[in-house]
């Protein structure tokens, strides 16, 4: 049942680095698209003190989450939940952070828009969206690797594809929700943070 991503280990200690700056001290924070799980066990382990919840739209994904957290063993990660980005209702009704690691382009524009709406019904003021993974930035140049990695993500499925950050800004705009920063990471990837807009 349990699943290993080579690149959740790859970028595991890069995105922790970043994670410290940006989450709660206390709290819940929400894992959309966890995938295999082990980035749930890892910063989990990494933040005792947050209540971690995975969630993933596919029963393998989470079968495989499970298997991480009953090995690990950690009293913090919280048993995976089915949660599909795009549902008009989402099985957890407030959280005080969200991360979503590699979701955006390996998914249709559907996924983008729920997530946006989702993370606006869940957030309190003034708590981040923590996106990650590659993205078009308009004004910087393009990474030839990134441009190669839409290509091949367009063959496997037209509707999924590297997005243009510009593009998600405005549909996070749209749900209250303001982009904070843009953070470099290895690999020609991005942290990406949006905060629900005061009141």
């Amino acid at each position: 049942m349990k699943q290993h991503a080579p690149s959740a280990e790859r970028n595991r200690e890069p995105l922790l680095s970043v994670l410290r700056q940006l989450l709660p001290s206390r709290g819940t924070v929400l894992e959309i698209a966890s995938g295999t799980g082990q980035h749930a066990v890892f910063f989990a382990r990494a933040f005792p003190q947050l209540e971690w919840q995975p969630t993933d739209a596919d029963s393998i994904a989470r079968s495989s989450i499970e298997a991480w957290r009953r090995e690990e063993g950690l009293p913090n990660v919280r048993e995976p939940l089915a949660l599909d980005a795009r549902a008009s209702t989402w099985p957890v009704e407030s959280a005080d952070a969200i991360v979503c690691i590699n979701m955006v382009h390996i998914s249709p524009w559907e996924a983008c828009q729920g997530l946006m709406r989702g993370a606006a019904r869940v957030l309190p003021p003034g708590g981040p969206l923590i996106l990650y993974g590659a993205y078009f930035i308009e004004g910087r140049p393009t990474a030839p690797s990134n441009l190669a990695f839409d290509a091949s993500l367009r063959e496997r499925n037209p509707a999924w594809g590297v997005r243009e950050l510009g593009a998600v800004t405005e549909e996070a705009r749209a749900h209250g929700l303001e982009r904070d920063q843009v953070i470099d990471m290895p690999g020609n990837n991005f942290t990406v943070v949006f905060r629900k807009r005061e009141g």
